[in-house]
């Protein structure tokens, strides 16, 4: 795996490899806007010194000792000694009635508190500078991170392949197939640490962004500093380094809504959507058409991003601005691609990639590892009779998800037998019953027949209908 970046030494470093601002114009924020930020500040934690502020802030106290002198020269706050050293360490910084006035007028504005924000702009440049566009993957990669997954050479040639295209995947087959599973194993391809702001300021606004749920630090990444940390001290500490490119995953319960920016009236704090937290990884949208919103009218909310690489989005106060769209879109549905929308939307899925039930071969490795994890002996003959005895006789398709939980429901009988699990027909019989009710496997072969009728007729359509003409 390679990440390319340009070696033109010319061009300026990302801003989050930048030095720390010294001085408030160099934060790139209005000095009135860090004003209120450090008055909320000091009123959510009351007397602060001045170190613990920088900290919280993350700014240096040559920025932040401004902004207390103007504070206190309009009598907002105050400054009390506390503690015996004699130095500007004993000095705590507190509002005055004033001072806790104007913060509770701030905080009704917008309540957030938290470190200081970095601009669009910078947010902008950072997301280019390591777009997941960059990213080179080759055969040897897709093999290293999917060497422990059961799954058609071909499927996988065609995942990477796509991962190389910086176009949108659509990943389509049964339910249990495995799709989510694969698409959430994309991610293993995305090497490379980014860097996140902690916060985005939007034309006064501020858009909390690092969510350490979604932002992971990367396993084994190096800290920015090898010696004593001296490096990280200079570097701008709004940034969030080091972490593993963000992989988002959402189903059924995406609405349209999701995908704006959100204003919460109560907390008074705005919610980023998920696919702007998403930028330079991997957004899964699972389940595509079990949405509450049509599939049509979700494909037609990604048109624009999915060709043109950016998004527009609108904080409350109407204001409509452009983000970066640097990420890796995968649907995943059990519906065939034709079924969900028109032609205008599937021209822009890269690729259309299908995850087609296992041989018997790969099935039987499968079904080894499920056997291995919850500690049952594997058995051929028990495995035969599945294949022929329940499989075969019900044309049930040997999809990835049923070895794992046929053998879950064998260990379950055993704990209640109070036995050790042992695979075997009996065992099998029951777990095929429960998890089937009886006639379902048949059921479920006739809605997959069912499918497969389906698909030809929309494929030989077109066919006939230029015949007809």
């Amino acid at each position: 795996m390679t990440f390319q970046q340009t070696s033109d030494s010319t061009l300026p470093a990302p801003p989050a490899e930048a030095r720390a601002p010294r001085t408030t114009d160099e934060t790139g924020l209005p000095f009135l806007f860090l004003v209120e930020l450090l008055s909320k500040v000091l009123f959510q934690r009351g007397q602060v010194r001045l170190p613990e502020l920088a900290s919280h802030l993350k700014l240096s106290i040559s920025v932040i000792t401004p902004l207390v002198t103007h504070l206190r020269s309009e009598k907002l706050c105050e400054v009390t000694r506390s503690g015996g050293s004699g130095t500007d360490a004993d000095l705590t910084y507190h509002l005055t009635e004033a001072g806790m006035q104007r913060a509770v007028a701030c905080l009704n504005r917008n309540s957030y508190a938290g470190p200081a924000p970095v601009t669009l702009a910078n947010y902008v440049a950072q997301v280019e500078a390591q777009s997941v566009r960059h990213l080179h993957v080759t055969r040897e990669d897709v093999q290293a991170s999917f060497h422990d997954v059961v799954a058609s050479p071909q499927v996988l040639d065609q995942m990477g392949a796509a991962m190389n295209s910086g176009r949108a995947i659509f990943i389509y087959g049964l339910a249990g197939s495995g799709k989510t599973y694969l698409a959430e194993r994309l991610c293993g391809l995305l090497h490379g640490a980014v860097a996140v702001p902690y916060a985005i300021m939007i034309d006064g606004e501020v858009v909390p962004f690092y969510d350490p749920v979604q932002h992971r630090p990367l396993a084994g990444a190096a800290a920015p500093a090898d010696e004593g940390g001296d490096l990280l001290r200079t570097l701008d500490a709004r940034w969030v380094r080091g972490l593993q490119r963000p992989t988002a995953l959402t189903g059924g319960e995406l609405t349209l809504e999701m995908l704006d920016l959100r204003f919460d009236p109560n907390t008074r704090l705005y919610q980023a959507p998920p696919h702007l937290k998403a930028n330079n990884g991997i957004f899964i949208i699972d389940d595509l058409g079990r949405q509450r919103c049509s599939p049509l009218e979700l494909m037609n909310r990604w048109i624009v991003p999915m060709d043109r690489g950016v998004d527009y989005l609108s904080l409350h106060t109407g204001l409509v601005f452009q983000v970066p769209f640097d990420v890796v879109v995968v649907f995943s549905s059990n519906f065939l691609p034709e079924r969900l929308s028109d032609g205008a939307f599937l021209r822009r899925l890269g690729y259309k990639i299908e995850v087609p039930p296992h041989p018997p071969a790969e099935y039987e490795l499968l079904f080894r590892q499920a056997c291995a994890q919850y500690g049952i002996a594997f058995d051929a003959a028990a495995f035969h009779y599945l294949l022929t005895g329940l499989h075969a006789k019900d044309e049930t398709p040997l999809l990835a998800c049923y070895p794992r939980d046929l053998i879950r429901q064998v260990r379950d009988l055993a704990r209640y037998e109070s036995t050790p699990p042992t695979l075997n027909q009996r065992a099998l019989d029951w777990a095929w019953h429960n998890y089937f009710a009886g006639a379902g496997a048949r059921r479920v072969a006739a809605e997959q027949q069912k499918k497969e009728r389906e698909r030809r007729e929309q494929q030989s359509y077109p066919l006939n209908q230029g015949r007809s003409g």
